[in-house]
C-alpha cells in the first residue's frame, strides 16, 4: 500500500474535532496572508468554523499590521452558482462577504469569485480562468471534499486537467448543499461555475480540509484507491504541496498506525 506520506507531502494533520481543524487552518491562512499569499477560497459549512477562527487572529492583530494585511488581500474563490449573485440566498459571493468581506471591511475587489449572473456562463467561466493565470495563480488553495469525491464543483466523472467551465451539478451535490436552500435540493441551482482540476492541481500548496464522520469513507479512497476520474479529489495524490488537516472522525477509515 502506498504510504499516505507518499500521497500528501506537506503532511497528513489529525485534529481532535472540528474545532481544533478549524483553529489549524486559520493559523496556516494568517502566515499566508504575511506572506503575501494569493489565496483560492472555498465555501461550505466545513469553512465556517475556519473563517470564524481567522477573523479572530485578524481582530487580535495590532492595528497597523491588520489593515496592511487586508489591504493586501488577494484571493480567487472556487466556483459560484450559475444565476445567483451578492443579493441572492445561497449565492457563494453572498457567502463571502458574510463570512470575511463585511465583518472584516475588505476593499472592493479583494474577495473574487465568478459572476454568478454573466450572461453567458462559458465565456465567465473562461474569463475568471483567465484571471487566476494572469494573477500569476494561486499561492494556497484551501479546499473542501464533496460527499461524491467532488473538490469546488468538478463533478465525477473529471479528468486531472479539466479546466475552469459551467457545468451541470449532480444530483447527490444538490442535495448535500440543500441546507443553504431551505433543505430543498430542487431550489439549489442546477448549474455552476469552477475552477478545474487544472488550476486546483497548479497551485503551489493546496490545504484539504475534511471533517465529520460522513466523509471517512470517501476520503479514503480518495487517498488510498488509484488516482481516477470517479473520484476528482483523487487526482491530488502526490502533490508536492499537498496538506490535509482532518478531524478524528473522517480519519477513522485510515490506517494511520
Amino acid at each position: 500500500m502506498i504510504s499516505l506520506a507518499a500521497l500528501a507531502p506537506a503532511g497528513l494533520q489529525v485534529e481532535p474535532d472540528a474545532t481544533a481543524v478549524a483553529e489549524q487552518v486559520a493559523d496556516t491562512l494568517l502566515e499566508a496572508l504575511r506572506r503575501g499569499s494569493t489565496l483560492g477560497l472555498a465555501t461550505g459549512r466545513t469553512m465556517v468554523p475556519v473563517y470564524g477562527a481567522l477573523r479572530r487572529r485578524l481582530a487580535a492583530l495590532p492595528p497597523a499590521e491588520r489593515r496592511a494585511l487586508l489591504a493586501g488581500w488577494r484571493s480567487f474563490n472556487l466556483d459560484e452558482y450559475v444565476g445567483l449573485g451578492p443579493a441572492d440566498a445561497g449565492s457563494f459571493s453572498g457567502f463571502m462577504a458574510e463570512q470575511l468581506g463585511h465583518p472584516l471591511q475588505l476593499p472592493a475587489g479583494a474577495l473574487r469569485l465568478p459572476d454568478g449572473l454573466a450572461a453567458d456562463a462559458e465565456a465567465e467561466a473562461q474569463r475568471y480562468g483567465a484571471a487566476v493565470r494572469a494573477a500569476g495563480g494561486i499561492d494556497l488553495q484551501l479546499l473542501g471534499l464533496g460527499n461524491n469525491g467532488h473538490v469546488g464543483f468538478n463533478e465525477p466523472p473529471c479528468p486531472a486537467d479539466a479546466p475552469c467551465r459551467s457545468l451541470a451539478l449532480s444530483d447527490a451535490t444538490r442535495l448535500q448543499n440543500a441546507a443553504a436552500f431551505g433543505g430543498d435540493p430542487a431550489a439549489v441551482p442546477a448549474q455552476a461555475i469552477t475552477l478545474g482540476t487544472a488550476e486546483i492541481r497548479a497551485a503551489r500548496q493546496l490545504l484539504l480540509v475534511v471533517t465529520g464522520s460522513a466523509k471517512a469513507q470517501v476520503l479514503r479512497r480518495c487517498l488510498l484507491e488509484p488516482p481516477c476520474a470517479e473520484l476528482p479529489a483523487s487526482w491530488l495524490q502526490g502533490h508536492p504541496g499537498l496538506r490535509i488537516v482532518v478531524d478524528a472522525a473522517a480519519a477513522a477509515a485510515l490506517p494511520l498506525n
